[in-house]
């Protein structure tokens, strides 16, 4: 098992157990116990868990979104697929805000390529759109939360809503039918609710994992939601429940 797989075998166990020893993640990835040891150690560093003797204990929270580092390294290549499937709506000339997110940051870096005006909502995005010759690039301000470097508060509200865009492309913590479209941080939500009022269409990016999650905050209905992106992995069943609620899906 590769190191990335390691990874995520590790934090998946934690969110069902508090505590998790050396000796039974060995076991279960088939890895030494010095391995184990060096990938506790890196998931330490990154705020996931809290190393103990002979293991760790958990610091994910019920309804906090996995560390950004974590998530970046999380369904990679679907993540690219769905970057390219957005990249091809996207029209030369277009006005887009892009929201924060690994997904949306694996959207960027097709953007960076394009005559477009951008309006980014995190310093990932920031920093890799700024390299693009031909992009105009805005940067709407506010607040960073130093876990995910996104944009927060009411000056970046307050910049979005004298915005009028074509697009709007936004990240999910969490999407369905039933709960909309959620987030896990809630200075994130009304943020997300801004760059929604003031597009001429919202574009939704999730890998099939986020159908089975609800974040704490609603950021709006599906009916709000023009397309959505996703990979093969999502759902059957959410999927057609999506397009029955007018919702167009493209699957990639």
């Amino acid at each position: 098992m590769e190191g990335t797989e390691r990874a995520l075998a590790i934090i998946d166990r934690l969110r069902t157990a508090d505590r998790v020893t050396v000796a039974e993640l060995a076991e279960e990835t088939g890895c030494s116990e010095m391995t184990i040891r060096r990938d506790l150690d890196h998931l330490a560093a990154q705020g996931v868990l809290r190393r103990v003797r002979g293991g760790a204990v958990s610091l994910l929270l019920r309804g906090e979104a996995t560390p950004f580092a974590v998530r970046e390294r999380e369904a990679v290549e679907g993540k690219q697929r769905i970057a390219a499937a957005v990249e091809a709506l996207v029209v030369d000339g277009e006005s887009v805000i892009l929201d924060s997110g690994t997904t949306t940051l694996a959207v960027a870096r097709l953007l960076a390529r394009r005559r477009i005006t951008v309006i980014p909502l995190d310093l990932h995005s920031v920093n890799v759109l700024s390299a693009g010759p031909d992009v105009t690039l805005l940067v709407p301000g506010g607040q960073v939360l130093p876990s995910a470097l996104s944009f927060t508060g009411h000056l970046v509200e307050n910049s979005l809503r004298t915005l009028r865009v074509d697009t709007a492309i936004l990240g999910a913590c969490g999407l369905s039918t039933e709960h909309g479209l959620t987030a896990h941080d809630l200075a994130e939500v009304p943020v997300k609710q801004a760059a929604t009022a003031v597009a001429r269409r919202t574009i939704v990016v999730c890998d099939g994992a986020k159908f089975g999650r609800t974040g704490l905050g609603h950021v709006c209905p599906v009916r709000d939601i023009d397309m959505v992106v996703t990979d093969r992995s999502a759902p059957t069943s959410a999927v057609s429940e999506l397009e029955q609620a007018g919702v167009l899906v493209r699957t990639v």
